[in-house]
């Protein structure tokens, strides 16, 4: 298993060594508002755990599909752990290796690499926890699901297909048909920077830069149908003003795509149910595809009559302005705007090179370049 790793001087007194951290904690302890309170932490299933009655607030950050299985992480600590610990903590330490039957993930190889049995077992426990959340939950209290699962699927292990162009996350898909069965509403939207740039996860890696944190509330028990026209006529409404929203509050250009999930099922969840022509309800699948297809719509709108590599630009800049950036980040824009980087790079528009990106200063540009790509 090669992954992330880290080699850090424990006594360096720099960022990640113990005294370092240590001192963190105890600023946060120190400086905290809060009144002193003993708090209770419990190990317990998800699946199987009810809430405490009147709770003051439920959130959760769901597993993400099939993206990490930490339970075969932890294997790797673990094995140490028990060599040093096992007489100190016997019962924790019991096992050879960790449990992993009862983790909440879509991992083939555990289901006799079954892709469906997998998707089915993340399906019905993803199912059960928020029906159970649902039935816990008192009407001044909604529930918050932090998720940055990216919204990417290819039906090849090694190419990806952005949502943009009508694509669907399995991860996504599945985790908003387990809110909408249950009986959830999503009421609102907030997209927080949560990613710090320089992890490892981001080198040489397309990965998201906010996590999305979604509202939900229990769906009203009159909540009225609506047809496939009714939802689409709605999302057109609504969402041009949810994106302005979005976009005034700073969220990323790379990241509006998926922060614009959550105004879209804002609207796909108020209903009951969404009808299709022959009169079956709507699957979630078909529903972020039109989201995506509507959030298209409006950015074109937006944006005029530009060409895909000046809206490229527009969509850096506001990311990046003159610096450079990240090539994974480059790539997600050039899938939104239908355009390429080498074909940028071809007509000086942007430098590229060392996993890095940025736009080229007027300075910078070729003698006799403009933008209609004539010289003179």
């Amino acid at each position: 298993m090669v992954w992330d790793f880290t080699e850090v001087n424990p006594l360096v007194d720099a960022a990640g060594d113990l005294t370092v951290s240590l001192r963190g904690i105890a600023k946060t302890i120190i400086g905290s508002t809060l009144p002193a309170v003993q708090g209770i932490v419990n190990q317990r299933d998800a699946v199987e755990a009810e809430l405490p009655v009147n709770p003051i607030a439920v959130s959760t950050d769901p597993p993400y599909y099939d993206n990490i299985g930490y339970s075969d992480l932890s294997d790797f600590f673990y094995v140490w752990l028990r060599h040093s610990l096992a007489r100190v903590y016997p019962s924790l330490l019991s096992t050879m290796l960790t449990p992993k039957v009862q983790e909440l993930i879509a991992s083939q190889h555990r289901h006799g690499n079954d892709r469906d049995k997998a998707k089915e077992f993340f399906e019905l426990g993803f199912g059960k926890c928020f029906q159970r959340i649902q039935r816990g939950l008192i009407e001044d209290v909604p529930l918050t699901v932090f998720y940055a699962f990216r919204q990417s699927e290819s039906d090849d292990d090694d190419e990806e297909h952005d949502l943009q162009t009508s694509a669907t996350s399995s991860g996504w898909e599945t985790m908003l048909e387990g809110l909408v069965k249950s009986g959830f509403t999503i009421c609102g939207t907030w997209p927080i920077r949560t990613e710090r740039g320089s992890r490892m996860r981001d080198f040489g890696s397309n990965a998201l830069a906010s996590s999305i944190v979604l509202v939900c509330r229990a769906r009203a028990v009159d909540a009225p149908l609506a047809t496939r026209k009714d939802f689409m006529t709605a999302l057109r409404q609504e969402l041009p003003n949810a994106l302005k929203n979005l976009q005034q509050g700073n969220i990323a250009p790379v990241d509006l795509a998926q922060a614009a999930i959550g105004p879209g099922m804002s609207v796909f969840t108020r209903y009951a149910k969404s009808i299709e022509s022959d009169g079956s309800p709507m699957t979630v699948r078909t529903a972020l595809g039109i989201i995506n297809q509507v959030l298209d719509e409006v950015l074109a709108e937006q944006e005029g009559e530009l060409d895909a590599d000046t809206r490229w630009a527009l969509a850096w800049f506001d990311q990046y302005g003159a610096q450079e950036g990240p090539f994974g980040d480059a790539e997600t824009f050039c899938k939104a705007k239908n355009t390429a980087i080498n074909g940028l790079v071809e007509a000086g528009v942007v430098k590229a090179k060392g996993g890095k990106v940025q736009l080229t200063g007027r300075s910078q540009l070729p003698k006799g370049w403009d933008r209609l790509g004539t010289s003179g």
